[in-house]
């Protein structure tokens, strides 16, 4: 049973990333046939922003859990 969560979250990670890369994929080609190299830059700066500000709200967000969690008493050690 504690196997369970592990595949969950791997599932559910990989299945994100595929769909992100697929999706800026799409917008990249789309962008590559109607505009050209500038619209390619700004659908990959795009991006990259978005990846970036995905990031840094999960990791607010896991410091954020951690930190509750201390403070109900959880014991949260590895």
């Amino acid at each position: 049973m504690e196997w369970v969560p592990t595949v969950f979250i791997v599932f559910k990670a990989s299945v994100l990333c595929i769909g992100m890369f697929y999706a800026i994929k799409w917008h990249y080609d789309r962008a590559k046939k109607e505009k050209g190299a500038e619209k390619q830059r700004a659908v990959l700066r795009t991006s990259a922003i978005v990846a970036v500000v995905f990031l840094l709200l999960v990791v607010g967000l896991v410091v954020l859990t951690f930190s509750l969690g201390t403070k109900l008493g959880l014991d949260l050690t590895f």
